[in-house]
């Protein structure tokens, strides 16, 4: 499967209203606008949405190949804030594939500013 189709296929991304900006070897970017209904209790965007934006990029870009591959495990690191209205950009970049393991690096912006940053592990399945 391409990651073109497993995008169209992604129910979760779309409900989130993220939009595919590009996908390449070991790469991926994804957008995605922070609604009303995405901000926490104390305004800001809920945590969890953040890192989903960085999870469907980091899921693009270990899908990249073709071949069918699963988050092992991520952590994820919030050094600012966003806020309703707030264009969020993640770019995800590969940092090692060996055989069925590779490790990603996302970076989540606001335009300049870094919002946060996850560390993927992926792994191929058989």
């Amino acid at each position: 499967m391409t990651p073109q189709e497993m995008w169209a296929a992604d129910e979760a991304s779309r409900a989130l209203g993220m939009e595919l900006v590009e996908v390449a070897e070991g790469h991926a970017v994804v957008r995605m606008t922070v609604r009303p209904d995405m901000v926490n209790g104390h305004g800001v965007a809920h945590g969890g949405l953040v890192a989903a934006l960085a999870d469907s990029a980091f899921a693009l870009a270990c899908n990249s190949r073709g071949v069918a591959t699963v988050a092992a495990g991520f952590d994820v690191a919030f050094l600012e804030p966003a806020y309703e209205g707030d264009a969020l950009v993640a770019t995800a970049e590969e940092r090692v594939l060996r055989g069925r393991s590779g490790i990603y690096d996302v970076t989540v912006r606001r335009g300049d500013t870094v919002i946060a940053e996850l560390r993927g592990r992926s792994r191929a399945l058989r």
